[in-house]
C-alpha cells in the first residue's frame, strides 16, 4: 500500500508536478523523475516532512537536471499515429501506412519494400499505438539480443537472458541472476549510446552497485562513458509521444 502526500504548498503550476508517495515496501527515500518532468519522492512510513524536504534539497541539482531533460518527453512530433518510424539504434526507417479492415484487432505487417502496413480498425488510435509498441518491442528483442551477445563476448562478460520492457524511468537494469532488461525506447537512440548502455548493464554482472570499482570497469571498457552517459540522460527527448500513451 502507498499514500500520496503533498511536498510543497501550491505556489505555482510546477508544484503540481511534485508528489511524495509513502510506501510500506520502501526501505529508504528515493526520487524518480518521469517523462514529462513529474517528480515523485518515495519514502518509508513515518519519515517526518522536514526530513523529506532536506532529502530533496540535497538532491535538488540532480532533480533539476532530470526535470529539464525529461520535460519535453511525451509530446508527439505530429498529431495522430505516426506515418514514419525512425529507429537510429539499428539504422532503419519505416514508412507506415494504414488500411481499415473489418478485423476487430490491429495487425502490423512489414513488407519487403520496407513499408509497415497497419490493418484493422485503424481509427482506434490507442489500439494502433499499442500495436506499434508491441511490434517495436519484438523488433528490439531480435536486434538487441544479437547485439548484446556480441558486446558481452567482446568484453569477456556474460548474462543469462534478455528482456525488453517499456520502463518510464530506466533505460535498463541487471538482476542478480544475470537477466538484463532493456527499454524498448532505446531503439530511438544512437548506436554508440545504446552500446554504452549494454556495457553499463554488463558491468553490473560483476558489480551489482555503482561503486568506484563498477565505474572503473565501465571506464575500462568504454573510456568515453561520461559523455555517453549524459547523452543517455537526454535520450528521452528523442522518444515519440505515442510510445508513452
Amino acid at each position: 500500500m502507498s499514500a500520496q502526500l503533498q511536498l510543497f504548498e501550491a505556489r505555482d503550476s510546477t508544484s503540481e508536478r511534485w508528489t511524495v508517495r509513502v510506501s510500506r515496501r520502501a526501505r529508504r527515500m528515493s526520487v524518480r523523475v518521469y517523462p514529462g518532468g513529474r517528480v515523485e519522492v518515495v519514502v518509508p512510513p513515518g519519515v517526518p516532512p522536514i526530513t523529506v524536504q532536506r532529502f530533496v534539497g540535497t538532491h535538488s541539482q540532480w532533480i533539476s537536471r532530470r526535470v529539464e531533460d525529461l520535460s519535453a518527453v511525451g509530446s508527439p512530433i505530429a498529431a495522430g499515429p505516426p506515418t514514419d518510424i525512425h529507429v537510429p539504434a539499428i539504422g532503419r526507417s519505416y514508412k507506415v501506412e494504414y488500411e481499415h479492415t473489418r478485423s476487430t484487432s490491429i495487425r502490423p505487417q512489414l513488407f519487403d519494400d520496407g513499408v509497415l502496413r497497419i490493418f484493422g480498425p485503424v481509427h482506434d488510435e490507442a489500439a494502433v499505438a499499442s500495436a506499434l509498441r508491441q511490434w517495436l518491442s519484438d523488433l528490439a528483442y531480435d536486434e538487441f539480443g544479437g547485439q548484446l551477445k556480441l558486446v558481452a563476448r567482446e568484453l569477456g562478460l556474460s548474462f543469462s537472458r534478455i528482456q525488453i520492457r517499456r520502463q518510464r524511468t530506466r533505460w535498463g537494469s541487471c538482476s542478480a541472476t544475470g537477466t538484463i532488461s532493456l527499454n524498448v525506447c532505446l531503439m530511438f537512440l544512437e548506436p554508440a549510446v545504446v552500446r554504452y548502455l549494454f556495457v553499463h548493464e554488463l558491468c553490473h554482472t560483476r558489480h551489482m552497485n555503482h561503486s568506484s570499482r563498477f565505474w572503473a570497469l565501465v571506464e575500462h571498457h568504454e573510456p568515453d562513458y561520461r559523455r555517453l552517459d549524459r547523452e543517455l540522460l537526454k535520450g528521452w527527448q528523442s522518444v515519440p509521444g505515442w510510445m508513452f500513451e
